[in-house]
């Protein structure tokens, strides 16, 4: 438990469009994108509850994909359209990149303290197509955070983690200026998921 986190504090269990769970703090405004399942109580007992309901981690886009693909299974071999521009993977994986915390708004300090606590980020690349935004838990053995740094709100924080993003399995690793909330990142290619 934090050190500031209330002995009886209670939680929801939300989730979002692709059927993702997380909690969220009771008193505290869900995030644009989520919603409440209904169940709340200690963050024990919602965790608990995500462990039981969350059986398969795929996206749900990904799981329709598939039920569909297995209905109608494609006659010829898939390949992928010649795409004269590198993917977003290949992109993110060359060199440092400007980087940001991100909420869907200019976040405030308070609100990424919470997010580390909850050790899940969001990290946004402005500077591709529509700005792209990377969320993931927090790898803690490779992860960089010091206390004291996050209590002054100065230094620079290394948040790292796995996610798939085109169906590659990346480790997202970010530099990220406590003060600004912003720095650079990379992204390092761990395997081709197909």
């Amino acid at each position: 438990m934090d050190d500031d986190e209330p002995a009886d504090a209670t939680y929801h269990v939300v989730i979002n469009h692709e059927e993702q769970y997380s909690i969220w703090m009771d008193g505290r405004d869900i995030p644009a994108g989520w919603r409440s399942v209904g169940k709340s109580g200690p963050k024990a007992e919602c965790l608990e509850y995500i462990n039981q309901v969350w059986t398969d981690m795929s996206p749900l886009s990904l799981r329709k994909k598939m039920e569909e693909w297995q209905r109608t299974p494609p006659k010829e071999p898939v390949s992928a359209p010649v795409d004269p521009a590198p993917s977003l993977v290949t992109r993110l994986s060359t060199g440092e990149h400007e980087a940001e915390v991100w909420l869907g708004r200019d976040p405030s300090f308070d609100e990424f303290r919470e997010c580390i606590k909850r050790k899940y980020v969001h990290i946004r690349f402005p500077n591709t197509r529509g700005g792209t935004t990377l969320g993931f838990y927090l790898d803690d053995g490779r992860t960089q955070l010091s206390a004291e740094n996050v209590a002054e709100q100065k230094g620079t924080a290394r948040l790292v983690g796995e996610l798939s993003l085109d169906y590659v399995k990346c480790r997202c690793v970010a530099e990220i200026e406590l003060g600004t909330l912003k720095g650079t990142g990379h992204l390092e290619v761990l395997e081709t998921l197909n």
